[in-house]
């Protein structure tokens, strides 16, 4: 069985899933590009597609992706720390479960080039990655982008919500947005 086969078949908190376990996850060996986020939300839990809702839609925007290159297993990994979408809770999403990272990330790692790029996108996955910055509070973690790269690029969520944070921090727009371009597009193709 592949680790893919593996992850697919996990079961492993479905008592803890309002809508039963459907892990989603993509990658491969040759995925230089690795974006880490919290869980799918409803839409993806239904399509099994990652990143296929409005955040998604943000998120390409962000990197200068398109769909046919997010969506290459190829070039791009999409590991989120939990691999399934956990219910909603007052203002949004559950958080991810606690399960999925320890039991599955270091192995997907370890199939993944050591030359990558990561993309830290939220809380959580900060949390996990960037142990030493746990503490700084997420918009401290994102401008201190430099100090983590060229492994880690930390990125606020891009749910609708971070057009009032991009409002608030317009330091993103014109110091982040251009380096994670420039970054994305040299592990994806070797451009920028």
């Amino acid at each position: 069985m592949t680790l893919r086969e593996e992850i697919a078949a996990c079961r492993v908190c479905e008592a803890y899933l309002p809508e039963g376990a459907r892990p989603v996850v993509q990658f491969s060996g040759t995925a230089r590009l690795l974006i880490v986020g919290q869980a799918p939300g409803s839409k993806v839990h239904r399509t099994g597609i990652p990143w296929d809702d409005a955040s998604g839609d943000r998120l390409r925007e962000w990197t200068g992706l398109t769909k046919d290159q997010m969506y290459d297993p190829a070039r791009v990994a999409l590991v989120p720390m939990g691999f399934c979408y956990p219910g909603k809770a007052s203002g949004g999403d559950k958080p991810p479960r606690r399960e999925c990272a320890p039991m599955w990330h270091d192995r997907v790692l370890d199939e993944l080039p050591d030359d990558r790029l990561t993309l830290l996108v939220g809380t959580y996955a900060q949390g996990h990655y960037l142990p030493a910055m746990r503490k700084l509070p997420m918009t401290e973690r994102v401008r201190r982008f430099r100090e983590t790269l060229p492994q880690f690029l930390p990125l606020p969520h891009p749910a609708w919500r971070s057009t009032i944070w991009m409002r608030n921090n317009p330091w993103f727009a014109d110091e982040v947005l251009p380096e994670l371009k420039h970054r994305v597009a040299q592990v994806v193709d070797g451009s920028g």
